[in-house]
């Protein structure tokens, strides 16, 4: 099977996910923490429904497939296809009733993310990719994403969701690539990759991303022309250390000053 196989189905989980969330969005809602140390790492129902309904279509539809999320951890992480999903990303963004967050969905192949989804259903806001072709699509239609071009980081806008989630050392390390850039904002999460895809900004560098905060971004992405990897150069599916790019002057760049 194909890519173009699964894409409409992939639009009936984020139609599904959307369904089921946005009734709970800027109500009072019930907020648990998963962390065990001396952070909030919120999350909701809305979190734990939206999971459960993308999981039971994806068993009824492919139930070889397997099935890796944010809330209910892995199934058959083996398999040929695997999902990978995170059905509210930027949590504490939902929780202060900020639209910035959205639902991740990646189709994986043998390990590779062959196609991704961030759906913004308050917003009504679609981005999709398939590592060749990104595409937005929304209020004002569809239409094709591409980054834009950026010389060098003294021209660059730099997103991270926040520097107080990286440790010490790697805080000082962003700080150093911060000091370089023409400006820097903090928060966003999901969103910050769309708007690099989409051309608005030209770097993302994060930390301690999981696979489901990223996997659904790659295709997305490089399917607009971007550069996404590890700090090391690696790729980011796995998650860790992430900087994300429009230009690869700017990702080679910031590697520098993140690894000197």
């Amino acid at each position: 099977m194909t890519v173009i196989d699964f894409e409409a189905f992939i639009g009936r989980l984020a139609t599904a996910s959307g369904e089921v969330i946005l009734p709970f969005f800027r109500t009072s809602l019930s907020i648990d923490n998963k962390s065990t140390v001396h952070e909030f790492d919120p999350v909701t129902e809305a979190d734990r429904a939206a999971e459960a309904v993308m999981r039971r279509l994806i068993k009824a539809n492919f139930p070889q497939h397997g099935i890796v999320g944010e809330e209910f951890g892995s199934e058959h992480e083996d398999a040929e296809y695997v999902w990978v999903l995170d059905p509210i990303d930027g949590t504490k963004s939902f929780i202060a009733g900020f639209p910035i967050w959205g639902t991740l969905i990646a189709l994986m192949h043998r390990g590779t993310p062959v196609f991704g989804m961030m759906h913004q259903p308050f917003i009504g806001e679609r981005f999709s990719g398939d590592s060749g072709s990104a595409f937005y699509s929304g209020s004002a239609g569809k239409r094709r994403l591409a980054v834009r071009r950026c010389a060098s980081l003294q021209d660059a806008t730099m997103f991270t969701t926040s520097p107080l989630l990286m440790n010490a050392a790697d805080r000082a390390s962003f700080g150093r690539v911060e000091q370089a850039v023409r400006l820097t904002r903090y928060g966003g999460d999901c969103y910050s990759y769309c708007m690099l895809a989409a051309g608005h900004l030209d770097l993302v560098i994060e930390t301690e991303l999981k696979p489901y905060d990223i996997a659904a971004l790659v295709p997305i992405i490089t399917g607009a022309g971007g550069i996404v990897t590890t700090w090391e150069g690696s790729p980011a599916t796995g998650g860790g250390r992430i900087v994300a790019a429009g230009d690869k002057r700017v990702h080679e760049a910031a590697l520098k000053l993140l690894n000197p």
